[in-house]
């Protein structure tokens, strides 16, 4: 069987499919994006069984509420959505935290000027030269579960500002000072704790 790549073309053609009663389109949909999925809910929520029970929840939501999709965005990043919101109703109702109380908020132009800001490619280089690969996945694990998704959609995933900021509802001066913070916790804690040479 050929693999179908997703853009918008696609997208219709397998919502179209679903809502037509082929229920095999709606597991290339799970196959398309459980990747994705699964990386909010894994740095969102803690607990196996409420991962695997928010899965669910999610793809089940996103069948019920397929008729209404628009295609104003890639149906990834609906479901991608539907997956943050789910996740967030969860964490509200587990009363867990979402962001560090001491977050704060940075304008644009310091974001873009800081120092700070391009040392999080030095600091990759570094780590990848170095292979300590797995001690920022471990420092990326211990971030607030709103960081470390906004950092794993960027950087992982690849997503762009645009995307994240429909996934997740966050205006984009929002996201870009999150970000920013995440990267500082993580270069600093790196230095702290494993520094073997100067970032």
């Amino acid at each position: 069987m050929t693999h179908i790549h997703e853009d918008k073309h696609d997208d219709q053609f397998l919502v179209k499919r679903v809502l037509d009663g082929d229920t095999s389109a709606f597991s290339i949909i799970i196959r398309n994006t459980e990747r994705l999925v699964t990386q909010i809910i894994f740095k969102m929520i803690a607990t196996e069984e409420d991962r695997k029970d928010l899965a669910q929840e999610v793809y089940l939501k996103a069948f019920k509420n397929l008729k209404g999709f628009q295609f104003q965005s890639k149906l990834s990043t609906w479901i991608a959505q539907i997956t943050y919101n789910a996740c967030i109703n969860h964490l509200r109702k587990k009363k867990l935290t979402l962001v560090d109380n001491d977050a704060w908020e940075l304008d644009d132009t310091e974001i873009l000027q800081s120092k700070e800001h391009s040392a999080w490619n030095e600091m990759e280089s570094f780590i990848l030269n170095k292979e300590m690969i797995r001690i920022l996945q471990f420092e990326i694990e211990k971030l607030p579960s709103l960081y470390k998704t906004i950092i794993t959609l960027y950087h992982n995933e690849e997503l762009s500002y645009k995307e994240i900021t429909e996934i997740t509802g966050l205006p984009a001066g929002t996201l870009k000072n999150y970000l920013f913070r995440a990267r500082k916790i993580l270069r600093d804690r790196i230095a702290l704790h494993y520094k073997k040479e100067p970032l």
